[in-house]
């Protein structure tokens, strides 16, 4: 499963209002090989759900993602910060044993 934090569904309401309902109405995350530990974390608006997707819906966010993402996703928290390290949403992914310094790629 992943879930949503309240500062994470907040922001991402933000942004889905704003967005032309074409762009997407769901959240797609996933990983992908790169960045400098190894996986890199994919994060996306889509508007269609895809027939390997596994859908999870956590405070009315509805997230999107691959079979193959699962494994490495499975018990993530997608969650926001507006702190003095920048701004924006963030994977609490308790699977990754080592992340890079700017949170976007992790190895397991």
């Amino acid at each position: 499963m992943i879930t949503v934090s309240n500062a994470a569904k907040e922001y991402i309401e933000g942004l889905l209002s704003k967005q032309p309902s074409e762009k997407g109405k769901y959240v797609r995350v996933g990983v992908r090989g790169g960045g400098c530990s190894g996986l890199e974390y994919q994060l996306e608006f889509d508007s269609e759900r895809r027939k390997e997707d596994e859908v999870f819906t956590d405070k009315d966010i509805t997230i999107l993602v691959d079979k193959k993402s699962l494994l490495y996703l499975f018990g993530t928290e997608l969650d926001y910060s507006s702190g003095l390290n920048g701004k924006g949403l963030f994977f609490n992914n308790p699977n990754a044993t080592r992340t890079c310094s700017c949170g976007e790629s992790f190895a397991v």
